[in-house]
């Protein structure tokens, strides 16, 4: 992705008392290095780091120290079986920070990446500066579904090859005007996503982690932004309202015309939230 590549760490699963071997898993890491302020990034259902490739180097340019990782389960991270939890993916992103020498750093996670970035800021709040959490949502009985057809493909997905699955799946992460007139743009993202190709059975326990998702958010006192597409049809923009109206101070960023891969739809949001890491209230 072009910035320096800190390699392989190995991490442990944590808990508040201590840490516990029996879950270990070694995270592929990539740290741009620096002396701005870090931010890790933290990415969704069945992606890893090259799904930043857009929004890192805006990042960078604002100044910012840009730490990305692969889930376990997939990329180039151990393939580790399941069940997972988001809180056990949230240690794992905590102990990325460790590996990266990192004692506290801003959280921008998205989708399933926004609600292990929810987790990291209950779980370890000593260690986020400001949190952004993208096209995700808190869960539990506040969640609002996507449609029934989408909730389907989303469990048939794992029977199909890679290639299927991801061109499949555009219609769910674009909006239709990137689908009508940004074809290459799409093509480019998926050429990225297709190097290192999720494994039906790890996508399978991500998404069982995300299903179980269910955060006390109203506990969340980082300074948090909450971005979200106006035709995001994965997770309909009123979670993204919801999550914003729940978290104490949250700011909601609603970009109208972008779906669930934001970045790609409309530009401009990458630059927008860069600014917002900058300078985000009271995370000092």
């Amino acid at each position: 992705m072009g910035f320096p590549v800190t390699g392989m760490g190995s991490v442990a699963r944590r808990s508040p008392g201590g840490v516990s071997g029996d879950r270990r898993a070694k995270l592929f890491i990539e740290d741009t290095g620096g002396d701005g302020a870090p931010v890790l990034l933290v990415m969704g259902l069945g992606m890893n780091a090259t799904g930043w490739w857009r929004t890192i180097p805006v990042l960078i340019e604002a100044g910012l120290r840009v730490i990305a990782f692969d889930n376990r389960g997939v990329g180039r991270s151990e393939r580790v079986p399941g069940p997972y939890t988001v809180a056990e993916m949230a240690d794992d992103a905590v102990s990325v920070l460790d590996a990266a020498g990192v004692d506290r750093a801003h959280v921008y996670g998205i989708s399933l990446g926004g609600m292990i970035a929810q987790e990291v800021a209950l779980r370890h709040p000593a260690r986020v500066g400001a949190l952004v959490l993208g096209a995700t949502t808190a869960g539990g009985d506040g969640h609002v579904p996507a449609a029934p057809e989408i909730v389907a493909f989303l469990q048939r997905r794992a029977q199909m090859t890679a290639e299927h699955a991801v061109w499949a799946s555009v219609p769910i992460n674009y909006a239709p005007a990137t689908r009508r007139d940004g074809g290459d743009r799409i093509a480019e993202d998926i050429a990225q996503r297709l190097r290192f190709p999720v494994e039906a059975e790890y996508y399978s326990a991500q998404l069982a982690a995300a299903s179980a998702h269910d955060a006390r958010v109203e506990e969340i006192r980082a300074p948090t932004l909450v971005v979200h597409g106006s035709e995001d049809v994965l997770i309909p923009p009123v979670n993204g309202e919801r999550l914003a109206a729940a978290i104490p101070g949250a700011e909601l960023s609603m970009w109208p015309g972008a779906a669930h891969l934001y970045f790609t739809d409309e530009p401009e949001v990458d630059r927008s939230v860069a600014t917002w890491l900058t300078d985000p209230r009271g995370a000092g």
